[in-house]
């Protein structure tokens, strides 16, 4: 019955939605042309015929076990941003929110921000097996593992992420994982995106609503994060919030694009009063500290009950704070013994044109006696040509034959700017942005003119019972048949 209920919905407002993705444009694909008419045959939809994954050439593949195998690759190689220069743009943009300044195609990725919030999933297994601890304790450092592994799809990923369209929508669900996630664009200004995701065993929900605030500061692009993370232990009757660091790409204008996270992560259980507090360091002026994550655990009456240390580009691990502690002077009185002079090559001063990134250290200094608690998944061979994606990543545009028949139209799979650059259609991608950014701006003066307010479809705004802040809530009504 509510799968009928949402048909009804997408069919009243596919008209609005023809318009807002361009299917009456004569610039539109004949691929969202067919889109157009097989969302209206919804009702004789068989659930069951989607699990399928389509291979370049079309061919169906289908692993022996049942569950889908989804794409390795890019239909088309990233072009290079070497050639591109914008400071004729962002020169006039220093110290502005960036989410209201149209940006040149050269800085995306081919994904929707809607997509790059589904990477969360990628590391879902520390869900579950926090979900299977019953220790409070190994619960925590299992979440705050996740927590890491959540940002830690960005390493190298200087690509900005498509800002979705208002209203715009991601589902997806993953049988082989084992979770359900669904997206939609709540608001434009200011740009918030929500997401809420379950485990196909019903054992966690996890949901969050994010306001990322770009600054621009001369050389850099900083991401400042917005909004609360919550994950639900349904088992043990447990929520954790958090919010996640401070995102910075240097050199936007001159030099090698270089990222950091930095700030401070405190994650709650708000069931025990368990604290985790974690470190994101910033690379500091030799380097040293770059992509290093170090902080504590500690319970309701704040006694430390471990050290959690690592990179959130590498490993995270953990031990108890004596050991840790024991360890760092020991290492300090070596270090002091080793001090060396900083060279006339490390000495930079202000006036450089790029902020060189430091020279990474490979491995994290391994405490004996820690336990890992995460490492980061090796990427596919070729990611350096499809944008730095991991694996995981590189699946989530993929839109397979018959897709379309199911996917709300505000998919961000069926946005012709996102498809074409994937598919290397760099100009015409270009143009799509700049026609759905136009209609998207058309529409909004619309609305004002008639007076009358966006109404959301999944998400209604709200406050979150566990922190008491504002937030974007799950309000149910998904249809019965998450894509695939």
């Amino acid at each position: 019955m509510e799968f009928e209920k949402e048909q009804a919905y997408l069919v009243t407002n596919f008209g609005y939605y023809q318009t807002w993705l361009g299917f009456d444009s004569d610039n539109s694909s004949g691929d969202f042309s067919e889109a157009n008419h097989k969302v209206t045959e919804m009702l004789d939809l068989d659930p069951h015929q989607s699990n399928r994954t389509e291979k370049h050439n079309g061919e169906t593949e289908i692993q022996e076990n049942g569950i889908k195998r989804h794409r390795t690759s890019l239909p088309a190689p990233m072009f290079s941003r070497s050639d591109f220069s914008v400071w004729s743009i962002l020169k006039k943009c220093i110290g502005l929110e960036l989410s209201k300044i149209t940006m040149p195609i050269v800085f995306n990725e081919p994904l929707s921000f809607l997509q790059r919030i589904t990477e969360y999933m990628e590391h879902i297994y520390l869900i579950n097996k926090a979900c299977s601890h019953a220790d409070p304790l190994e619960r925590m450092q299992a979440v705050a593992a996740f927590a890491v592994s959540a940002v830690a799809s960005q390493w190298e990923r200087t690509g900005k992420p498509f800002n979705p369209l208002l209203g715009e929508t991601y589902e997806l669900t993953r049988e082989d994982l084992g979770f359900r996630f669904i997206s939609e664009q709540v608001s434009h200004h200011p740009p918030i995106s929500a997401f809420y995701s379950e485990g196909l065993n019903k054992d966690f929900i996890f949901h969050g609503s994010i306001y990322p605030k770009l600054k621009f500061w001369g050389k850099s692009i900083e991401a400042e994060p917005r909004g609360t993370i919550t994950l639900e232990l349904l088992k043990h009757n447990e929520a954790y919030t958090w919010t996640n660091p401070t995102c910075c790409v240097h050199n936007v204008i001159i030099g090698k694009l270089w990222l950091e996270q930095y700030g401070t992560v405190e994650i709650v259980n708000h069931s025990t009063g368990d604290k985790c507090v974690l470190n994101f360091k910033p690379c500091g002026l030799f380097g040293k500290e770059l992509h290093r994550v170090e902080g504590y655990i500690q319970d309701k009456n704040k006694k430390k009950l471990c050290v959690i240390y690592g990179k959130w580009t590498e490993c995270l691990w953990c031990t108890d704070p004596t050991t840790y502690e024991t360890y760092k002077k020991n290492e300090k009185r070596g270090g002091e013994q080793k001090k060396l002079k900083p060279s006339e090559d490390v000495i930079k001063s202000e006036n450089d044109e790029a902020d060189d990134m430091p020279e990474v250290q490979d491995t994290v200094q391994f405490v004996p006696g820690s336990k890992l608690l995460w490492r980061i998944n090796c990427r596919p061979p070729n990611s350096s040509q499809m944008y730095n994606f991991t694996s995981f990543a590189v699946s989530l545009n993929e839109l397979e034959k018959g897709m379309e028949a199911i996917l709300a139209p505000t998919d961000c799979r069926l946005r012709p700017d996102i498809r074409n650059m994937e598919n290397g259609n760099m100009d015409v991608a270009s143009k799509e942005k700049e026609r759905l950014e136009e209609k998207q701006r058309a529409a909004r003066k619309e609305r004002a003119k008639d007076e009358v307010e966006w109404q959301t479809r999944w998400f209604h705004q709200g406050t979150n019972p566990y922190t008491g802040t504002s937030d974007w809530l799950y309000s149910g009504g998904e249809r019965e048949v998450f894509v695939k």
